[in-house]
């Protein structure tokens, strides 16, 4: 099983390990597109402090993020399942995992990012800010820097089972599933039950619960349709809908929530 998870927005600090090492990566297959975008953020936060917070979408109150983004070379690596924080990965809490559900989480979870193409959680990363929605100068939209090199890579890290998308769809436009790994992939929108909209923290705090359930029970679903099976053995209350042409497109997953605990 593959879960690809968004990034959060908020990140914590880098703390004080080695800094970073793009060739130790996962996906050894991005560096070179990873390599592109580290080179133009960092070159575009070391210069006009102003320009770099427009690019990137940042408030005066965030001006910090931009020298933060200066440093990235040299500032200390932390796993990316500590760097990553909010509500999704409160939810997951993967520090307070046992060592079994740990292991599976660093085979199977994969967070896409704007900076990194996408990382698996024990990856060392340091803290950074650069959404996929970006528009770096030379590069251009992320999103599309993205996916060339995402094409290439990302069939061979889905292997030969369930892939479990649960990004959002700034990020989902890194790398769709296609031909036969769309056929085992099964995208998760979470809907508050009384109104069947879709809230933001209700949206977030269950996709971590459901992995984090998915992980302590040492559940890995075959395919979509056993994946239904499996939530809802779990408690969660889902409804599916079966792609009309069998093994072309996604699986539509609604799990309906009323709070969230």
């Amino acid at each position: 099983m593959l879960v690809l998870l968004p990034p959060s927005e908020g990140k914590a600090s880098s703390g004080r390990g080695a800094p970073l090492k793009l060739e130790s990566l996962s996906l050894p297959g991005l560096t070179a597109a990873r390599e592109a975008v580290l080179d133009e953020l960092v070159e575009l936060c070391v210069g006009d402090e102003g320009k770099a917070r427009e690019v990137l979408g940042l408030s005066e109150g965030l001006r910090g993020e931009v020298a933060k983004n200066a440093e990235l070379r040299t500032a200390g690596a932390r796993p990316a399942g500590e760097i990553y924080t909010g509500v999704l990965y409160d939810a997951l809490g993967l520090s307070s995992l046992d060592a079994a559900a740990k292991r599976r989480a660093g085979r199977s979870l994969l967070v896409f990012s704007g900076l990194w193409g996408a990382v698996r959680v024990t990856d060392r990363i340091p803290s950074y800010r650069c959404s996929m929605g970006v528009k770096l100068p030379g590069i251009g939209a992320l999103g599309a820097h993205w996916r060339t090199a995402m094409a290439s890579a990302l069939p061979e890290v889905a292997g030969a089972g369930l892939v479990l998308d649960l990004r959002s769809s700034a990020y989902a436009a890194a790398w769709k599933p296609k031909g036969e790994v769309a056929g085992r992939t099964a995208t998760v929108r979470v809907l508050h039950a009384p109104t069947r909209k879709v809230v933001s923290h209700f949206n977030k705090a269950t996709k971590g619960r459901i992995v984090r359930s998915l992980l302590s029970a040492g559940i890995a679903p075959k395919d979509p349709a056993e994946l239904v099976t499996v939530l809802r053995d779990l408690g969660y209350e889902v409804e599916a809908e079966a792609p009309a042409k069998a093994g072309a497109q996604a699986w539509a997953l609604d799990v309906l929530v009323d709070e969230v605990h």
